[in-house]
């Protein structure tokens, strides 16, 4: 199995973790989360873009505090857990969600978007070079002025460099491929943002060590 092959799998053991567990991440939005929305309503943001959104605990938070939200997610079982959950709650209205493979080229017209969040996507396995294109491609669906909020794992986190190296800054622990950062990092995926806060944080049991990146199209 070659490198593309490898990252590519990330999908399946994804999809098998979310049918063994419908709540895997929990029910209560992330701190990330809950610091993004008031960054967004302080913007007066309406309409959001979230990609990777798991199960859906920082989608349905978004949308009961009346964010408009856009789901991407290549995990069938994560999109259909997050549709569900929306209409249980009476959010349909407020929430779409899509299978999409954001390697790809988002499906949106350009300047669709007031912010775009995502809560650990861009720490997945994708080389540098397809999270540039993810950048650009985020960069290219958002308004002017229009704000880029993501999580990653950073280099200074436990699980660096231990387990299976997968090229660059990536590693496989757990059957789960993490593309670390550092700061250079960042500011390499900032190419027309500005960059507004590198916010380190810590999650979790181990705890994990991330980065809460606010990025600001220019």
């Amino acid at each position: 199995m070659d490198q593309k092959e490898i990252l590519g799998n990330q999908e399946v053991h994804w999809n098998q973790k979310f049918t063994q567990n419908m709540d895997m991440f929990g029910t209560e939005p992330s701190n990330p989360a809950k610091k993004t929305l008031e960054v967004y309503q302080s913007e007066k943001a309406s309409r959001i873009l979230e990609l990777g959104a798991g199960q859906g605990r920082d989608t349905i938070y978004f949308a009961k505090n009346d964010l408009q939200v856009d789901v991407l997610d290549y995990s069938p079982e994560g999109v259909n857990a997050i549709l569900q959950k929306a209409e249980t709650a009476k959010l349909a209205k407020m929430v779409s969600a899509q299978c999409h493979d954001v390697r790809k080229p988002l499906p949106y017209k350009d300047q669709s978007f007031d912010g775009c969040y995502s809560h650990m996507l861009f720490c997945m396995a994708f080389s540098t070079q397809e999270l540039e294109q993810l950048c650009e491609e985020v960069r290219r669906v958002l308004k002017p002025g229009g704000l880029c909020i993501y999580t990653v794992r950073h280099t200074g986190d436990a699980d660096y460099q231990n387990g299976v190296h997968r090229g660059e800054d990536l590693w496989e622990s757990g059957g789960f491929i993490v593309h670390f950062f550092d700061r250079q990092k960042v500011q390499h995926l900032a190419k027309g943002f500005e960059i507004v806060d590198i916010e380190e944080f810590e999650e979790g049991k181990l705890p994990r060590k991330l980065f809460r990146v606010t990025l600001r199209k220019l």
